[in-house]
């Protein structure tokens, strides 16, 4: 049986295999597809593409993009997206002006604790790529501020900490309308990781079926006992496409590994036949 991932990051966002190495990877695992999703970039999938060329592994151009729903982050992947679209492409960049900006203030913030960090410094250590709070936890952990990427996370950077700084965000019917103008089918990516309660993520999913959603990342690294059941019920009762991906990060996500999450995900190649016959 031939199997796919089509949640997946590189390094042109926050994950620490660049796009040739997740090909190279993906070749190891007997994966026959994956999607290139990472966070407000699509920088990344032209590399992956191309190392893919003469392979058995077919790259699927995606992104993830993240957006604010009832005070809370909902993140819409988008599959088969045109990623040669100039008119995505200058989306995608008004979106990484926010997120720079944002990151601008973190690093005084972070400063103001008495730590050595700069916008400069991030991209000299990580290269020219979509700078996230990832990559602020692994410098914090990699000069010996932190004993760990959590503890930076805990401590500093994540939401009540004191060196957060909101992001500000695209609506959902805004990522779904940017998804779906550059010719992608707009997913609801890990659905349970909001922590809604079953009539909160009900209601989300038909407020998004309603803005154009037209699928749900049913299969998921961290789904335990009937998440994934619950999932496929809910993808059948609002007539979604079912979709599944590992969430992998390389090393920024050491648990999670690609094709297999937690070592019990499989996702079956023919899920893709509901893109190729819709």
């Amino acid at each position: 049986m031939k199997y796919i991932d089509l949640h997946v990051h590189s390094n042109a966002s926050d994950g620490t295999y660049a796009p040739s190495q997740l090909v190279e990877y993906a070749l190891q695992k007997k994966l026959s597809a994956f999607a290139l999703t990472d966070h407000d970039t699509i920088s990344g999938i032209e590399s992956a593409i191309q190392s893919s060329k003469n392979t058995f592994v077919t790259v699927i151009p995606g992104v993830e993009l993240s957006t604010t729903y009832h005070s809370k982050d909902v993140h819409i992947l988008g599959l088969f997206i045109d990623y040669t679209s100039e008119w995505l492409i200058n989306q995608l960049n008004e979106l990484n002006n926010l997120r720079s900006k944002r990151n601008v203030l973190m690093c005084e913030l972070l400063s103001k604790e008495g730590f050595d960090i700069s916008i400069s410094k991030l991209h000299e250590k990580f290269g020219d790529t979509v700078i996230t709070r990832a990559h602020f936890a692994r410098y914090l952990l990699d000069k010996g501020y932190t004993t760990s990427m959590k503890e930076a996370f805990d401590k500093y950077i994540d939401k009540g900490g004191p060196c957060y700084v909101p992001k500000v965000k695209c609506t959902p019917k805004q990522a779904i309308d940017i998804i779906k103008k550059a010719g992608g089918v707009p997913i609801l990516a890990h659905p349970l990781l909001y922590h809604f309660s079953n009539e909160e993520l009900e209601e989300l999913i038909i407020f998004l079926k309603n803005n154009g959603l037209e699928g749900i990342e049913a299969i998921y690294s961290l789904n335990e006992g009937k998440d994934e059941e619950n999932m496929l019920g809910l993808a059948k009762k609002y007539n979604l496409k079912i979709t599944g991906g590992s969430d992998f990060h390389g090393s920024n996500k050491p648990d999670i590994d690609l094709g297999v999450g937690k070592g019990n995900l499989r996702i079956p190649f023919s899920l893709l036949e509901q893109f190729t016959l819709s």
